[in-house]
């Protein structure tokens, strides 16, 4: 699905969904959708998290005397 933002009348940005047909799905305030964006990753965002950890060691911190 796409999305194209528009205004309302009171000036707040919003995000329209459209289907493949190219029809209105859904409409939402730009920022509860942002919001919702945001809160979820997408897999390919958790896959890169995961191997980027197993990358990464821990150093050894030197004995102080």
């Amino acid at each position: 699905m796409a999305r194209t933002t528009h205004r309302s009348k009171s000036g707040k940005k919003l995000y329209a969904k459209r289907s493949k047909k190219g029809r209105f799905t859904d409409i939402q305030s730009y920022q509860r959708a942002h919001g919702s964006d945001i809160k979820r990753s997408s897999a390919a965002e958790r896959a890169r998290k995961k191997t980027a950890k197993k990358k990464t060691s821990r150093k050894k911190s030197a004995k102080k005397k």
